[in-house]
């Protein structure tokens, strides 16, 4: 197997890791408003081993095959790179945040956590959530 035929396989690994994640962060929410404390560590401690992971992976398809470029043109390059550019903003954003978030609920200190976590979400979800629309528009949508 080349390296592009492995950072092929990595891209969609990349997705449907970043797919995952957005799952467990909407069940872990909803486990936490409906004060299921225990289920919510869960989920979001495994939404975490999972962005974890896609950003090793991530790292891995980097390095083996480099970045990729756009194919597209006109309003749909318009649309990647508006989508590129604010997942990129925020994934490096939302990496201290979700640290700090995740200290705060392991020291207890779950008003901090809490207030910390009101930002942190969204922005983990948006993050996930484009993380898998990048992959359709750069390896899906056709030319």
């Amino acid at each position: 197997m080349t390296h592009a035929e492995i950072g092929e396989h990595l891209a969609l690994l990349n997705a449907i890791l970043n797919g995952t994640s957005a799952i467990l962060l909407i069940c872990g929410r909803v486990a936490i408003a409906n004060k299921r404390t225990a289920l919510h560590r869960g989920l979001m401690l495994t939404a975490f081993a999972t962005s974890t992971l896609f950003l090793t992976s991530y790292l891995t398809r980097v390095a083996l095959t480099g970045t990729h470029v756009d194919p597209h043109h006109g309003v749909l390059h318009v649309a990647y790179l508006t989508i590129l550019i604010t997942h990129m903003i925020l994934a490096v954003t939302v990496v201290p945040l979700v640290l700090m978030a995740l200290w705060a609920a392991w020291k207890a200190r779950f008003e901090k956590h809490r207030k910390i976590a009101r930002v942190t979400f969204p922005i983990w979800l948006y993050v996930s959530v484009t993380g898998v629309v990048v992959y359709v528009m750069l390896y899906q949508i056709p030319v």
